[in-house]
């Protein structure tokens, strides 16, 4: 179990309210964040990228704002979450330079991570973030984001983005150390260290919220579970309560897993397949055929025929040049822009459409095989 999250290159860790903000004195717990920080440093010389997806925004505003304890109405959420975002930032971006690592904030809402056009725009900025070796720091845009403040998505978001950036590991840091069979203070409750399936009787197990600063639960992590098994990605419930939270997970503390499986990697795929209608055709020649038979992207190089009328991120078929459909996937160019560089290498895309846009018509990440003759 430790070996998932040494080996894991890509790793996707939400830490919750309760964990970062002192519910006493409604400041940022500095400590605890300057250990989490060291151990996610650590991870980086170690060769793994780390994007972070952090609450707190409002817990932090309401102290600022003077608003009740208690359920805030939706406007003061909104308000406190205005006022909060600006003090969660300056703390990730203070914390992490001290290691001499870029904070990069990034406000998103769910429809970023459904809508194809949104979609497609978030991963290419946090690819680009990763790259340039900065530390993405995302939170939910609870200032416009009413659904998400009344029922606190973090969670799920986080899952969301690691679905999105093809993450290797999620770490939910919370103020439980893992699944019981039933709330941990009841006679019987059973500790999960594993769980391979997420089914009926793994969700009857989950209760109401037990933290008093956040909003979230074991509800929304069994969804958050769902989302990353979905998308062949390994997820991990810790307790953050002690210091070096993340150290602590690799060095064997309690904490329960939620296995992916090569089925469930196909899963994500499988939607780009039977839900989405392509509305255009990129005919390509025997060797990108033989490309992305082996797993590979779509490159420009390998397209002989633009067909149909489409824009960035909608769906197209790949026809190879007997008129088979090959494979199906999200296109990273409009249909104008993409009949203008096929033929070419990936380094005459700029100096053809006067910008530097993908190198791959279409990532494999974004693309699936399929069978059967065009109709």
């Amino acid at each position: 179990m430790i070996s998932r999250l040494a080996k894991a290159r890509r790793i996707v860790v939400k830490i919750g309210s309760a964990l970062l903000v002192d519910a006493k004195t409604g400041t940022i717990k500095a400590s605890w964040l300057s250990s989490l920080i060291d151990d996610l440093a650590d991870a980086r010389v170690r060769g793994a990228e780390i994007i972070i997806v952090s609450s707190g925004a409002i817990a932090l505003g309401r102290r600022t704002l003077g608003l009740p304890k208690g359920k805030l109405k939706l406007e003061e959420s909104q308000a406190a979450a205005a006022v909060g975002q600006i003090a969660l930032a300056q703390a990730w971006s203070e914390a992490l330079r001290t290691r001499n690592i870029v904070a990069a904030q990034v406000l998103v809402t769910l429809r970023d991570t459904e809508e194809r056009r949104r979609y497609l725009n978030a991963r290419a900025t946090l690819s680009t973030l990763l790259e340039q070796g900065a530390i993405p720091v995302i939170n939910e845009n609870d200032t416009v984001a009413t659904s998400e403040i009344r029922y606190g998505d973090n969670d799920r978001l986080a899952a969301r983005v690691a679905s999105m950036m093809s993450g290797d590991c999620l770490v939910l840091l919370s103020d439980i150390d893992g699944l019981y069979t039933a709330p941990p203070d009841q006679k019987g409750a059973s500790f999960l260290a594993e769980v391979k399936e997420i089914t009926p009787e793994i969700e009857a197990m989950a209760g109401k919220p037990i933290s008093g600063v956040g909003s979230g639960g074991m509800i929304t992590k069994i969804e958050a579970g769902k989302i990353a098994l979905g998308a062949g990605c390994n997820m991990v419930i810790a307790s953050g309560h002690e210091m070096h939270p993340f150290r602590r997970i690799l060095d064997g503390e309690r904490c329960t897993w939620f296995v992916a499986n090569a089925s469930a990697l196909q899963s994500r795929k499988r939607w780009i397949a039977g839900t989405l209608q392509p509305i255009g055709h990129l005919v390509v020649d025997d060797g990108a055929a033989a490309a992305l038979a082996k797993g590979k992207s779509l490159l420009p190089a390998g397209v002989r025929n633009v067909e149909g009328s489409f824009m960035r991120g909608d769906t197209v078929s790949i026809i190879a040049a007997t008129g088979r459909e090959i494979a199906r996937g999200l296109v990273a160019y409009d249909a104008g822009d993409a009949a203008r560089i096929i033929g070419l290498k990936s380094s005459e895309i700029e100096k053809v459409l006067g910008f530097r846009g993908r190198d791959e018509l279409i990532h494999r990440d974004d693309m699936v095989l399929m069978g059967g003759d065009r109709t």
